[in-house]
């Protein structure tokens, strides 16, 4: 393909082990710079010491990236520009002046990454693609508020991301799932699924001599997502007394942001330890029998089922948990939707290292192929070529082509 100028907003920066996010966003940038692309990056930093990261990640001239902190807001104006552009509180005045300035030097193709982000691309709808994660019209669908303010929210919520998916009209979905509810909401969307890609080169296998002799169920994920927080009351609740009763030495580990905070009331029980905000999860992969990750409803891709699946532990879990992979229950993962039928995958695996094993590496070769960074940033290379065909009507090029 040839050579783009593209220029690319992100929520976050980009970041190998930051947020979910910010480790797409990492293969992304990186990924299209090496291919030849001229590529402009913004990045709004909810994080002051991830922009330093970042810089030296991403240093120039080899890479144009531009972090912005979060602005500070408050008063009447704030207030303003929350009714007039909601979800738009990461990008900041200085943030959007340079890029109004860069885009009128001229690009082929203005890419936002998640959908707040799509405030910023109405005046050049030809030519943006808007990336989305998730649709929080799927993840709140069984969420009842209970005070007013709540309700207000989560009204305002949804009335945001059905109106800015009826702006614009490319998008890139992250599975196959979330299309149907753009071209519903905007008939004329043209629609594009690839998945999120992930540098399997940063998740070394663990070897069996460094994997847990103890049975270990574990679960990873922030608790202030809801579909982190259901799976791991569902784990606790429903599935870990079965599993403890059947394998009596197992053990359950919960990881993740805010976890003993929102699992309070089951701080204590035995042989379950509950840990939050940890500097890094790879030791708690590593000690990791099983990820056990049945959410009961959550849309997008789960980067920590990609991880688990990287790092080569075997991975037990709901349809929801792995939205977005094409897997055979049994092969790659333990699939089921029923209490009954986690329990049973839970426990053989368990049991049986000579099926962990099987299982995982089965799974670090689908990760390889379906969300490396070739077969995504070619999936995305497609979606910018169709693009420009589009605006300039003689624009097309191979989908395996390259040039330089």
């Amino acid at each position: 393909m040839p050579p783009l100028r593209i220029v690319l907003v992100m929520i976050e920066p980009p970041l190998p082990f930051g947020n979910a996010a910010a480790r797409w966003f990492y293969v992304l940038l990186k990924g299209l710079v090496e291919r030849g692309h001229q590529v402009t990056a913004f990045a709004a930093c909810s994080k002051s010491e991830e922009i330093t990261q970042a810089r030296e990640l991403f240093p120039a001239p080899a890479f144009d990236l531009r972090l912005y902190p979060f602005p500070v807001r408050s008063g009447w104006r704030s207030k303003w520009e929350t009714l007039r552009r909601p979800y738009s509180y990461m990008f900041g005045l200085e943030l959007r002046q340079d890029l109004d300035r860069r885009l009128a030097e001229g690009f082929d193709v203005l890419h936002l990454e998640q959908l707040w982000s799509g405030w910023l691309g109405l005046s050049h709808l030809d030519r943006t693609v808007v990336s989305v994660h998730y649709l929080a019209q799927i993840d709140l669908s069984e969420r009842r508020p209970d005070t007013a303010f709540e309700t207000f929210d989560q009204g305002l919520l949804l009335r945001t991301e059905r109106r800015l998916v009826r702006k614009h009209r490319y998008f890139r979905t992250v599975s196959s799932r979330l299309e149907p509810w753009i071209r519903e909401w905007n008939p004329a969307a043209e629609v594009s699924t690839v998945p999120l890609g992930l540098d399997s080169t940063l998740y070394p296998f663990i070897p069996d001599d460094r994997r847990s002799k103890t049975p270990t169920v574990t679960l990873i994920g922030s608790m202030g997502w809801a579909p982190s927080y259901s799976a791991a009351l569902r784990l606790l609740t429903r599935l870990w007394p079965e599993i403890k009763q059947r394998v009596p030495e197992a053990k359950l580990e919960i990881v993740g942001w805010s976890a003993r905070e929102k699992l309070a009331e089951h701080l204590g029980l035995p042989d379950v330890t509950i840990e939050e905000n940890v500097p890094e999860t790879r030791p708690y992969f590593e000690r990791a029998s099983v990820l056990v990750y049945p959410p009961s409803r959550g849309s997008g891709m789960k980067i920590k089922i990609q991880e688990a699946m990287a790092f080569g532990v075997p991975v037990v879990t709901t349809s929801e948990g792995v939205e977005g992979l094409r897997v055979e229950d049994g092969v790659e993962v333990g699939l089921a939707e029923d209490d009954a039928g986690l329990i049973e995958r839970t426990v053989a695996l368990l049991r049986s290292p000579l099926l962990q094993d099987r299982q995982r590496r089965a799974a670090r070769a689908l990760i390889e192929v379906q969300c490396g960074p070739q077969t995504t940033l070619e999936g995305m290379e497609r979606v910018y070529a169709h693009i420009l065909e589009q605006s300039h009507g003689n624009f097309s090029v191979s989908p395996d082509s390259r040039d330089g």
